[in-house]
């Protein structure tokens, strides 16, 4: 019974004090703040729909989601969107990297050969920034330059690289994975109220045509066999919307039918892309390349045609062996 009456009175007390709060406030006051409330979110709301309509009223531009979002710096003009200039770089005292010139065309697919040690992979991570030469220029298109940014600059600039061994999210679905590797915003509040647009998932259904995976939109990429992780993860840089592809050795391991298939991929994306390839086996090389720069001791040693190529002494001795 005294438990009743103590639960009582701290009831009574509890009543009188918001009784104390609730009377410094008049009902007038009350309502004019929940009014004012009401009125910033309108407001709010108000300026955010003018914005949406306009930008659909406007003729003087293109909707946003049709503008390309690669670098408003990038200009090739000139059809140019990669050089490489006296790059020279080198490692406890091996020239890696020998005075190296290399030109890239817009929508251009060249294929990069040589042997072991020729430079090939130093020269992908010099143009992605992984590492800095020594001396020379990279230039994407004529105003980017690529030595004064970071990998993630140089990302965002619309330069994509796939590595020899897929990196695919295989716990995942590769619709999943296509959607995480979208182009965007990547802030904290962004993610936590993300949703698709309509447009966002044409992007997506586009890419897994592209790459011949729409059947396999709800497997896990795990599942998947070699060949098609490369697929997918050409897939994933082609969501990030880049402007130069460098791929590095893509058929190693494949099936020839994979081989056929990627070779398909690869012509199919250049001309919307530069595509540089940097491969081994000459058969695939072959079908996909009508220009063919050959690297030995960290410079060019030839570039021309297949044909040019394979008939080049200097190539058959240093390369073929021959």
């Amino acid at each position: 019974m005294s438990d009743l009456k103590q639960l009582d009175a701290d009831l009574s007390r509890q009543m009188n004090s918001a009784s104390v709060l609730t009377s410094q406030f008049t009902d007038q006051e009350v309502a004019a703040s929940i009014y004012n409330k009401d009125a910033g979110f309108t407001a709010r709301l108000a300026k955010q729909t003018r914005d949406n309509v306009s930008q659909f009223a406007r003729r003087d531009q293109v909707f946003e989601f049709l503008k390309p979002a690669h670098n408003p710096l990038l200009d090739t003009r000139h059809n140019m969107l990669l050089y490489l200039e006296g790059v020279s770089v080198s490692f406890d005292g091996f020239k890696a990297i020998n005075d190296l010139n290399l030109y890239i065309k817009e929508g251009e697919l060249r294929c990069i050969i040589g042997p072991n040690g020729a430079g090939k992979t130093t020269m992908m991570d010099i143009i992605t920034g992984k590492t800095k030469p020594d001396t020379g220029q990279v230039w994407l298109g004529s105003k980017l330059n690529l030595l004064k940014m970071d990998e993630a600059q140089i990302a965002n600039a619309g330069v994509g690289r796939k590595f020899q061994k897929p990196t695919v999210f295989e716990c995942l679905s590769v619709w999943q994975n296509l959607e995480l590797s979208m182009s965007g915003t990547r802030s904290v509040w962004s993610v936590f109220r993300a949703k698709l647009s309509g447009e966002q998932r044409d992007e997506i259904e586009r890419v897994l045509v592209l790459i011949g995976l729409q059947e396999q939109a709800a497997m896990d990429a795990g599942s998947l066999s070699h060949g098609q992780k490369q697929w997918l993860e050409i897939g994933m840089l082609l969501m990030q919307k880049p402007k130069l592809l460098l791929v590095d050795e893509p058929v190693a391991g494949m099936t020839h039918q994979e081989m056929d298939r990627t070779a398909e991929l690869l012509n199919s994306l250049a001309g919307a892309h530069s595509v540089v390839v940097v491969e081994h086996d000459m058969d695939f090389v072959r079908s996909i390349a009508s220009t063919v720069s050959v690297l030995h001791q960290g410079s060019v040693l030839a570039e021309g045609s297949m044909t040019d190529i394979q008939n080049n002494a200097k190539v058959k001795q240093v390369y073929l062996g021959e």
